[in-house]
């Protein structure tokens, strides 16, 4: 049962992990995104995150159809946070259970991608000299 929940409030981590499980199971792979210190060289001290519900929904359940069906995973659940995040805190979090490593680290791979590419979600950034900056969520180049 593949999930995706957009959640205002803190993610909770070891929650999303521990109730995780599958019998079949023998790889648990996961990706936590955190809010960072920088980028393109300012320091920045919080984020906001606004997502186009409806749209992240129905995008983020392609996603995890397309991951199920190229890889031979057993259950994949994501999540992403919306509002006000300060540095440190999770912003994203996929998670993906299969029979072995090598599909679970791929499909985890693909989620946060496609994710990144694909979902309507924008952020604003705070810098520490006051000023603030919204920008699309896509990662196009990967070498952030």
């Amino acid at each position: 049962m593949m999930t995706f929940e957009l959640s205002p409030t803190p993610l909770d981590s070891f929650k999303l992990s521990q109730d995780f499980t599958a019998p079949g199971a023998g790889a648990f792979n996961c990706f936590e995104g955190r809010v960072r210190d920088h980028n393109d060289g300012k320091p920045v001290v919080a984020l906001d995150y606004e997502a186009y519900e409806p749209l992240c929904r129905a995008e983020m359940e392609k996603i995890l159809r397309e991951a199920g069906n190229r890889f031979a995973t057993i259950d994949i659940k994501a999540a992403h946070r919306t509002g006000t995040l300060k540095v440190g805190e999770p912003a994203v979090w996929v998670g993906v259970l299969a029979v072995h490593r090598d599909e679970a680290f791929t499909a985890c791979r693909y989620v946060i991608d496609e994710l990144k590419k694909r979902l309507p979600i924008w952020k604003k950034e705070y810098y520490a000299d006051g000023s603030s900056q919204w920008s699309y969520c896509a990662d196009h180049s990967h070498a952030h």
